[in-house]
């Protein structure tokens, strides 16, 4: 990886996140009209939105890029023979999305030997614009993000999260854990979004059982890179479209949430 390869995808990344954040509040804002469907049950939905979306995002990242690989939630995985494989979400948060919610976003990550260098999180509704690359910090509408050490899961809030992988009982102890360790919690429907959360300082940490890469690699760079830590999610092989657990965390917050996701 150079760094001439690196800044020219972080470039493109950056104006394809905001371009397709723009086609995305534009369908939000017409959500009315929307035909919305469900995938694996009846809170896993997905819209034509979702889909029209992703196609563009594919479309910009094979013109500018077209040996590039790319997985997305709606259409997949498809190989590239550079190295780089493009991870996107075009709307986390569907949920959030066809209800009214702002708490929706646009996830575009880049991953190298298996590792996040490139994270771009769009949040449209409320203009913002997430930005990290590898060696290059992370910022928020250009302003730099850098943790404070001195947040903890005591003084802050925890974002988790859960779906239909994960049983009721499962998350009833995960909420009745960070509790007892005096935390408190928030979960808005997107955890790419709390992710870019963590990275802004917002939360001091995000843990969710189970996610997907197009759901957690945007932010995994954004936390990493404002010098907070994430545990290892591998996408090598047959794992690139399996879920895994997510955990993120600022520096105080990292023990806490290792314990809480059965870590340490």
């Amino acid at each position: 990886m150079t760094s001439q390869e690196l800044d020219a995808r972080f470039a493109a990344a950056k104006a394809i996140a905001q371009e397709a954040g723009a086609m995305a509040l534009d369908y939000f804002n017409r959500r009315e009209t929307l035909t919305i469907e469900t995938k694996h049950d009846l809170q896993d939905v997905v819209s034509i939105a979702d889909r029209n979306t992703e196609k563009l995002i594919r479309r910009r990242v094979e013109a500018a890029f077209p040996q590039d690989g790319c997985l997305g939630e709606e259409f997949g995985h498809v190989a590239g023979t550079s190295g780089y494989t493009w991870i996107v979400d075009p709307i986390d948060g569907t949920a959030p999305f066809v209800n009214g919610m702002p708490n929706w976003c646009v996830s575009v990550a880049v991953a190298h030997a298996g590792k996040p260098v490139i994270g771009i999180i769009a949040a449209p509704c409320h203009g913002e614009l997430y930005a990290a690359a590898a060696g290059r910090g992370a910022e928020l509408d250009g302003k730099a993000l850098k943790l404070d050490s001195s947040r903890t899961v005591q003084n802050g809030l925890t974002g988790i999260g859960a779906n239909s992988h994960v049983t009721p009982d499962s998350v009833g102890k995960m909420v009745s854990e960070l509790l007892r360790m005096e935390g408190n919690f928030i979960r808005n429907g997107s955890g790419a979004l709390m992710l870019a959360y963590v990275a802004a300082g917002r939360l001091v940490g995000y843990y969710e059982p189970y996610m997907h890469a197009w759901d957690c690699f945007a932010g995994f760079c954004l936390v990493q890179e404002a010098g907070g830590w994430y545990h290892d999610f591998p996408i090598e092989g047959a794992r690139l479209t399996e879920g895994a657990p997510v955990v993120a965390a600022a520096p105080g917050a990292r023990h806490a949430l290792e314990r809480l996701a059965g870590l340490a």
